[in-house]
């Protein structure tokens, strides 16, 4: 294998962990993303000459993993929605703590929003890719990336019912047990 190669193959596992996230949070589910994160690799190892070395690979697998998924979800023609959670609630188990909860809780809001929205903001937030690079990810202009970040926000910020700084973190009872002042 070439040098140029081995860098290649480097870098390609370097992103690995986030095009796994990536794809759990447009799939759903950790097996099926699982298998779209093969079918990217696949895909990008068989087109790595058309990579230009020096250049942002995760950004190109990114593009290559949501094209995929795109493709693959054009190709099934429909799927079952369970865009109330009742499916969802069914298999669930309900956490124990409350970090646990708040997660359940923002990843149900994450799959109500729009998936524009939930894709800009994954890319955004969570994958720390610059509104230019989501942006040629997603194939739209900086303005239309930072518009669907903005509503992204808005919405889980409604449908978390968050008013201000102090709806992040422990609850007041909490906290006071934590830190040990027991003024109940």
């Amino acid at each position: 294998m070439s040098a140029e190669g081995t860098s290649f193959k480097r870098e390609m596992l370097a992103t690995l962990p986030s095009l796994r996230a990536f794809a759990v949070s447009l799939t759903g589910k950790h097996d099926k993303a699982d298998d779209l994160v093969q079918d990217t690799v696949m895909k990008a190892w068989a087109k790595q000459s058309s990579f230009q070395m020096g250049t942002n690979i995760k950004a190109w697998l990114f593009t290559i993993l949501r094209n995929e998924f795109y493709s693959q979800m054009r190709k099934r023609g429909r799927e079952v929605q369970d865009s109330d959670g009742i499916f969802t609630e069914r298999l669930s188990v309900h956490p124990s703590q409350y970090g646990s909860m708040d997660l359940e809780d923002f990843k149900q809001a994450l799959s109500k929003l729009p998936d524009d929205q939930r894709e800009a903001i994954i890319l955004i937030g969570a994958s720390g890719f610059s509104y230019e690079e989501a942006a040629a990810i997603c194939e739209c202009a900086v303005g239309t990336m930072k518009s669907r970040v903005s509503r992204a926000r808005s919405r889980l910020t409604e449908l978390l019912q968050i008013s201000g700084e102090a709806d992040y973190g422990p609850d007041a009872v909490s906290a006071q047990v934590t830190s040990g002042n027991h003024s109940f």
